[in-house]
């Protein structure tokens, strides 16, 4: 492989976007092309249709050293179930990660994309980005695609959350469509699901001591949820699909090993014994 050699008006420095336009978008980010300030709009007037896979819900939770995210299993097309094992939690590198709702294809695209523009950035400067530079990017990459969301052609709302270097902490990021950004709350949700979700953090969270408090209380959040929620999906205990968990802390990214998330799963469905299993 040739690597690209560019002059230095046309140096794209360390942003991945701008490498891509001066090399031709591949075929796997053509459809974020509009990220870039000069892009054209990637969707060919081509509406989203009411059976586009949508995800929800996802949450994330501080703990002293740390915070997680997590997301149930189910993507939805309108008020059909369409998949009961895709993921909503990824790791955008190695002390950060996103949880993603909306439009699934659209939302699958911009984390890979933010993920390119990460790892990009560190190969050229050296050093990884600050958390809230982080955040700033993620917001732009949302930001480009407002136009279209308010054509109803694909619509992304993130969560954004990483472990801080300078502060020793967990760190949580909102987003709206517009790519606006909030900090300041130890715990979020986003997607159909969230507004059941947030009453239980928020009276759980003052009992959050620890990485297990929060793992527990994300779960929770989720099967009340999922109750509630149609497009939310609970522990399915017959096919044996459960939640994804994602801890991160000053050790880094790292995924709850499926049987710990069933075990606590299964301790919840015992306790709130009115919840019923579909």
């Amino acid at each position: 492989m040739t690597l690209p050699l560019f002059a230095a008006s046309e140096d794209p420095g360390y942003s991945f976007v701008n490498l891509l336009r001066q090399v031709g978008m591949p075929h796997q980010f053509e459809g974020l092309s509009n990220v870039t300030p000069a892009g054209m709009s990637p969707y060919t007037g081509t509406r989203v249709s009411d059976d586009a896979f949508h995800g929800t819900t996802c949450v994330a939770i501080c703990y002293p050293g740390g915070v997680i995210l997590a997301g149930d299993r189910r993507a939805s097309s309108n008020y059909y179930i369409s998949h009961h094992r895709i993921n909503k939690v990824f790791s955008a590198d190695s002390h950060s990660g996103v949880a993603i709702a909306g439009t699934l294809g659209v939302a699958v695209e911009l984390v890979r994309l933010f993920q390119c523009q990460l790892a990009h950035y560190e190969k050229v400067e050296g050093a990884q980005i600050s958390l809230e530079g982080k955040a700033n990017q993620l917001g732009q990459m949302v930001k480009a695609n407002v136009s279209d969301a308010m054509r109803g052609l694909g619509m992304v709302v993130p969560i954004f959350a990483g472990f801080d270097f300078a502060t020793s902490a967990g760190r949580i990021f909102e987003y709206d469509i517009t790519g606006g950004y909030c900090e300041g709350n130890e715990y979020a949700s986003v997607g159909s699901g969230g507004i059941h979700a947030d009453p239980v953090m928020k009276l759980g969270h003052c009992d959050v001591e620890k990485e297990q408090d929060a793992v527990e209380l994300a779960l929770r959040a989720l099967l009340i949820a999922s109750d509630s929620d149609p497009a939310t999906a609970g522990p399915d205990t017959i096919r044996k699909i459960f939640p994804t968990v994602s801890i991160i802390d000053v050790q880094g990214y790292r995924e709850v090993a499926e049987n710990e998330i069933k075990d606590i799963s299964t301790r919840l469905i015992q306790r709130f014994g009115k919840f019923e299993l579909s």
